[in-house]
């Protein structure tokens, strides 16, 4: 087999990858097993946002929401726009592409039902349709551990911004406490039947970043208390693990953190 045909089969099957991938979160919305409200509706909204930064208790003390106000930011997997309308309502001009329809379909309600704007595609982040040097920063939390080329997903997000420009990613860390403990209870993860799930170390995740001239990476998400599981289990996660693990000394648990997000400058 010549190096072209292996070229050839290789670009096909990324492509099959991507739209298994577009067609599977077309098929589910991130989170929606909490709402209780109609799909689309203010309440419906509301409870996601709501689920997600109790969940995410982090994100608005290592993503400084406000500080992005005058910014032209694009948001690679924006899924339905609940960071994106965070980043809207405090003064950023947003851009946000997702592979599906129906999350860029729900993310357009969620504007308007906030009064606010966004220039929202569907796209594929491994081929963003824009010009280089066009954001001034770029966001990805929670979509290169989704996507089929995560270094390919990387070089587009280095590559459409502007120079001095800031990346920042999440990806889950291969070596956290929550990893282990699914094992552990035989327990799946959210969404462990996508077309791609990936976990990265640390140094996964600085080869991936390569492009950017400057990496941090900040192990973040420590167990709270779960909405989404009931039973025992659950129970006993809500009742005694989460309470114990919180008691061990931050910095002695701090490389087990289940999100590594990453800040890079290019």
């Amino acid at each position: 087999m010549t190096q072209t045909t292996l070229s050839a089969n290789a670009t096909a099957n990324n492509a099959a990858t991507i739209t298994a991938i577009g067609n599977y979160w077309n098929e589910r919305i991130h989170d929606l097993e909490i709402a209780t409200h109609p799909v689309g509706s203010t309440g419906f909204f509301r409870e996601l946002d709501e689920y997600r930064f109790d969940k995410l208790r982090y994100l608005p003390e290592v993503v400084d929401f406000p500080s992005y106000k005058g910014k032209k930011m694009l948001e690679v997997g924006c899924g339905v726009g609940i960071d994106l309308v965070r980043f809207a309502r405090a003064g950023a001009i947003v851009t946000g592409v997702d592979l599906a329809q129906v999350s860029i379909d729900l993310a357009q309600k969620n504007f308007e039902q906030n009064g606010l704007e966004a220039d929202l595609r569907v796209m594929n982040g491994e081929a963003l349709e824009f010009p280089d040097n066009s954001f001034d920063v770029v966001y990805a939390h929670g979509v290169l551990q989704y996507t089929a080329d995560a270094h390919q997903m990387a070089r587009e997000l280095h590559r459409v911004l502007k120079p001095g420009g800031e990346a920042i990613v999440m990806v889950y860390n291969k070596y956290s406490w929550l990893n282990a403990l699914s094992k552990l209870m035989s327990v799946d993860l959210e969404h462990e039947d996508a077309p791609v799930l990936e976990k990265y170390s640390i140094g996964d995740l600085k080869k991936i970043l390569r492009p950017f001239s400057q990496v941090r990476i900040v192990p973040e998400r420590f167990p709270v208390e779960s909405k989404l599981h009931h039973g025992l289990k659950a129970t006993l996660y809500n009742t005694f693990f989460v309470k114990a693990f919180n008691l061990l000394p931050r910095a002695l648990v701090r490389p087990t953190g289940w999100h590594l997000m990453a800040f890079a400058r290019k």
